[in-house]
């Protein structure tokens, strides 16, 4: 594991917010006189991408903004710099649970921010219970979520369930079915790991229930690259749907196996990594049509603005889903620390029964959980646009066929 502080990395952006608060207001804050907040997540590893992109440049965006506002706000009306604690956990959950034993026990940090993906958070919750932190497991897609919360008080489930994701896609299948747009054969894939499996588990019994076949249905291991015979059996399925719980890399390896096969299904459908701001690069520019899990209302101000931020300050837009979760949580622990203070207890409680102001709009968790979600999106037009729910503000139609790659 590596250290990182405010003074080596993300100390940079630290140590220039403090100088210029100083240059400012003519005075520098005290030494120790800051917020510690500490993190492990993947630089490196297969997780490296989904955290280089989701989670990462979000931590360090709202640090930054954070800072150069002068700090975080605390009850009394004061305000403290963020220093940071980050390690790599090199996409390992046994160097990932260290690292957070080493931020709690040793570095002391005052707040602990979660890891990228279902599988970490997962590892890390009971640890987070036994030292008493608040978890926004942001990146966490788990149907147990209901019963983790009552487990686990201080943690926060921000991203749904399987269920809810395979709700959502069949809803939008099964209206073009019914439309006579496609038939009612399903291809499906899913990654073995907690994410997909949960997905799947949730898609089978949806599927079915809404009248569909599933004509092709595997499961891959995490870590595979090679997704030819997978994607040929699915062509050879009848399915005029594809379907793939996929982390990043399997998403975009599908995604050139398809276009270099010429497989042309009606609906094409990755999981993690289809909202991503690479994902057209990656589909070499063909990415009209393609669903994905998650989305964006598009034509909000808030999240325009957020993209605009984002952009500006990484260098890159941010992915089309979790990002703007993972930022919204942020600004959620920003406003319960002003309001209550850095007492693990009476934060998490706050963030339990408050309602917050964030770029998603307002948030109040139900029973620790986010629930007012995009299911389903899709890019359209050069951006990705939430399609389901259908009903909620802000939902673009679907269009179904995707054009041919």
């Amino acid at each position: 594991m590596t250290r990182f502080t405010r003074r080596a990395t993300l100390g940079a952006l630290m140590l220039t917010a403090a100088s210029s608060l100083a240059l400012t207001t003519g005075a520098a804050q005290a030494e120790g006189d800051t917020i510690t907040i500490g993190y492990a997540v993947a630089r490196t590893g297969p997780s490296a991408t989904g955290a280089g992109i989701t989670t990462i440049p979000n931590y360090e965006l709202w640090v930054d903004t954070v800072n150069k506002a002068g700090g975080l706000k605390l009850p009394d009306g004061s305000q403290k710099l963020i220093e940071v604690v980050e390690y790599d956990n090199r996409s390992s959950n046994e160097d990932l649970v260290r690292a957070i034993e080493r931020l709690a026990a040793q570095d002391k940090v005052d707040l602990i921010l979660p890891p990228w993906g279902t599988g970490p958070n997962l590892a890390i919750a009971p640890l987070m219970a036994r030292f008493g932190y608040p978890q926004l497991a942001v990146t966490a897609v788990t149907d147990k979520a209901p019963e983790f919360a009552a487990r686990w008080d201080r943690s926060f489930w921000m991203l749904g369930g399987g269920h809810d994701y395979a709700k959502g896609l069949v809803d939008v299948l099964a209206a073009a079915r019914d439309a006579g747009t496609i038939n009612n054969k399903i291809a499906v894939v899913s990654v073995a790991d907690g994410f997909g499996i949960d997905l799947i588990n949730g898609a089978r019994p949806a599927f079915e229930e809404a009248g569909f076949e599933l004509a092709y249905d595997a499961t891959y291991p995490l870590g595979t690259s090679d997704f030819a015979a997978m994607m040929n059996e699915a062509q050879g399925s009848g399915a005029d749907s594809f379907v793939a719980f996929s982390y990043p890399p399997g998403s975009f390896g599908m995604t050139k196996t398809a276009q270099s096969m010429g497989y042309n299904p009606k609906v094409f459908y990755v999981s993690v990594g289809g909202a991503f701001p690479i994902y057209p690069g990656i589909a070499d520019g063909k990415a009209e049509g393609v669903m994905a899990i998650g989305g964006v209302d598009a034509d909000s101000p808030a999240i325009q603005d957020y993209f605009a931020r984002h952009t500006e300050f990484v260098g890159n837009p941010p992915d089309s889903w979790a990002s703007a979760i993972t930022y919204a949580s942020l600004e959620m622990l920003g406003q319960a620390v002003e309001r209550v203070g850095l007492d693990h207890a009476a934060l998490a409680a706050e963030l339990s029964n408050g309602t917050f102001e964030t770029v998603i709009g307002e948030v109040k968790l139900e029973d620790n959980q986010l629930r007012d979600l995009w299911w389903v999106g899709q890019w359209q037009g050069g951006a990705f646009h939430a399609v389901n729910p259908t009903d909620k503000a802000g939902a673009a139609a679907p269009v179904i066929p995707k054009p041919e790659w």
